[in-house]
């Protein structure tokens, strides 16, 4: 694995875009010994509190952390919880100059309670609908203007359907990316999947793909895949498609080329996560011009490291390196 190990060590030389909804992961973390005789729930005495930064913003924490430069764009609330996140990206050195503040929104909160190192439950405090036009093209036009001063390797399009990639929003990018040479990744989620039209790299799941193709028969099988992707790619004009099959691996196809990566054997604590570590990965891979087997490989290896770790955790890159050593 010698070119993937230098391949690595060349993350460090490129500079990624990732443009979509960011969020505050936060953590409620304790002991769990007793049951509340108020009603059947578990009592978790606290011990921590903690943020972290969630969504696209987890991305670009993997980016960083895999020795890239990443820069970050999307519209967050003029409240607490949006001059945390910029503060946590900052300190992470994230670029933030894309990171814009509005009155219209409030900035997606994800709080979990863990108890014994399980997730026991999840709330959200968030504005789902999509962000006004004013603020779209406050963001169309602060990446424009940030591309034209700065050369990027590769933009990802980072989706949870929080609203920041509109329809217009999603058609620009790919369309200036397009005209300008920079690479498009797109992580999706349903409610805009098939807006991500010429594209370079589609990455959606295997229960993403059969929802939207509406084909609960597609199993993680290369010839069933095979299909899936050219019927994908023929609707969205995408150059390659890498879906991803939990423990089952990563697919990957490109023209005649196609295969199923098998996943590596981890002791998984929380997958929280590893999609966005995943797409990390392939960006800068893609950017590297890595061969699709290696990047498809390497992602698969960086998506079980992070299933290793309770909650949502960045990559570690001197890890990544002794594994990719290894294997």
């Amino acid at each position: 694995m010698n070119n993937i190990s230098a391949a690595i060590k060349n993350f460090k030389s490129k500079h990624i875009a990732v443009i979509g909804d960011v969020m505050i992961d936060h953590y409620i973390t304790g002991k769990v010994e007793r049951i509340s005789p108020e009603a059947p729930v578990p009592v978790v005495s606290v011990n921590s509190f903690g943020d972290r930064a969630g969504g696209a913003a987890n991305v670009a924490l993997n980016i960083c952390a895999l020795g890239a430069k990443c820069s970050l764009f999307s519209i967050i609330g003029n409240d607490v919880h949006g001059k945390k996140l910029t503060a946590i990206c900052k300190s992470k050195k994230i670029n933030t100059e894309g990171l814009i503040a509005s009155s219209n929104r409030m900035t997606t909160l994800k709080a979990r309670v863990i108890g014994n190192n399980y997730q026991l439950l999840r709330f959200d405090h968030e504005t789902t609908d999509d962000i006004l036009s004013a603020d779209e093209q406050k963001l169309i036009t602060a990446f424009k203007n940030y591309s034209k001063k700065n050369k990027l390797d590769a933009v990802v399009l980072e989706d949870y359907n929080k609203g920041v990639l509109t329809k217009n929003l999603i058609h620009e990018i790919i369309e200036y990316c397009n005209k300008q040479g920079i690479p498009t990744l797109v992580d999706p989620k349903k409610k805009n999947f098939f807006e991500y039209k010429d594209c370079t790299l589609f990455k959606p799941n295997l229960k993403e793909i059969k929802d939207s193709l509406h084909d609960i028969s597609i199993q993680p099988e290369l010839k069933n895949l095979q299909q899936a992707s050219k019927l994908l790619q023929k609707k969205i004009g995408n150059s390659i498609s890498i879906i991803t099959l939990a423990e089952k691996g990563i697919f990957f196809h490109q023209k005649n080329n196609s295969e199923i990566v098998p996943a590596h054997i981890r002791n998984i604590a929380d997958v929280s996560g590893a999609g966005d570590t995943v797409v990390s990965v392939l960006a800068l891979g893609l950017a590297s011009q890595m061969d699709l087997h290696d990047i498809a490989w390497l992602g698969n290896l960086a998506g079980g490291l992070v299933c290793e770790e309770p909650g949502v955790v960045t990559i570690d890159l001197k890890k990544l390196e002794s594994e990719a050593e290894k294997n």
